[in-house]
């Protein structure tokens, strides 16, 4: 077991160390940004990925947003289940988030798919529909890419296909965001 646990340890290393800093600095550009203009950001994921969205509103409306002068705006379209759940009803799960973004969404405003497999189709239309209305797009995905990646306007790659790795380093990432304005916040 304890050799199992250092592989493990091992692997999730490997997988932390292809983040890019340049590239996480993007993403803090892009919420730095965002806030200035007093814009939007949405985020979604499913799964593990849904926890870890609701995770980041928490962190940037709360913990980034009490060091700061004014607050971030920030929404997980993951949290409103009675939504999600009557717009998968009567449309289909494929649009639960996109068919939020039509109702909040607006030019210069960020949305942020979370996916380890970057193919989940309702986090594609969610990219879809933004692209499509103005909207900058960050897509946080698993070393397979997909039909997200295509979409963003940014992309992370985790270079991993190991779902609690690739949600973890997701994290990291999610973490870095928040924590750039906590400890930063000049």
């Amino acid at each position: 077991m304890q050799q199992w646990i250092s592989d493990y340890l091992a692997a999730q290393k490997r997988a932390v160390d292809t983040l890019s800093p340049a590239q996480l600095a993007g993403l803090v550009e892009t919420l730095r940004v965002a806030h200035a203009a007093d814009r939007q950001v949405f985020i979604a994921g499913n799964g593990g990925s849904a926890a870890n969205a609701s995770h980041f509103a928490v962190d940037l409306g709360k913990g980034a947003s009490d060091k700061l002068p004014s607050r971030f705006r920030v929404l997980s379209l993951t949290d409103n289940l009675p939504w999600i759940t009557a717009l998968g009803n009567d449309y289909s799960y494929d649009e639960v988030f996109s068919r939020q973004l039509m109702n909040y969404g607006r030019p210069g405003d960020v949305f942020i798919g979370v996916s380890v497999s970057g193919n989940s189709p309702n986090l594609v239309k969610a990219h879809e529909w933004a692209k499509a209305n103005g909207l900058k797009s960050i897509a946080l995905v698993g070393s397979k890419r997909g039909r997200m990646a295509e979409l963003a306007d940014q992309v992370v790659v985790v270079g991993d296909t190991h779902y609690g790795r690739v949600e973890d380093v997701q994290m990291h990432v999610l973490h870095i965001l928040c924590y750039a304005f906590m400890e930063n916040p000049a």
